[in-house]
């Protein structure tokens, strides 16, 4: 049975994309180390922060309650995240959406992971044992900021 793309509209839509994303993720000879071996991520876990996170991004759900940054800033102290890492997950994010979804907010997806990617991308290069440059980012109801 084919499922026919559609745009973005609801958590089961975001489900679908975000377990689809991190099976790539886990699958990934770049990735797979990084989430698996250094940050020992516990799927069951992870996987429903990131539905939250996702629905709070495109939807304004507020859902989500967490500091993305912070824990980035964390594993970064601990393995190479720069821009062949970032880039990797940032292609993957966007062949997951182009697989799965068409419509305005399946590009609004991809430009906002581009968004979030640049934001973690600056503040990891700038990171100095724990100073953070002051380019920070939050998560809210009506999307996510720079601030």
């Amino acid at each position: 049975m084919s499922q026919e793309n559609h745009d973005l509209a609801t958590r089961v839509d975001v489900e679908r994309l975000v377990d689809a994303f991190y099976q790539r993720v886990r699958n990934d000879e770049i990735l797979s180390p990084i989430f698996d071996d250094v940050a020992q991520v516990n799927w069951s876990d992870h996987l429903p922060k990131m539905y939250d996170f996702w629905e709070t991004v495109l939807f304004g759900s507020a859902r989500y309650q967490g500091n993305p940054l912070a824990v980035h800033l964390a594993l970064g102290r601990k393995v190479a995240l720069g821009e062949q890492e970032f880039a990797r997950w940032l292609a993957l994010f966007q062949e997951t959406v182009d697989t799965l979804f068409v419509g305005r907010r399946a590009t609004e997806a991809v430009l906002k992971a581009s968004r979030i990617a640049a934001v973690m991308r600056h503040n990891l290069a700038t990171d100095r044992d724990g100073e953070t440059s002051p380019f920070r980012f939050a998560v809210t109801p009506r999307g996510v900021h720079g601030m």
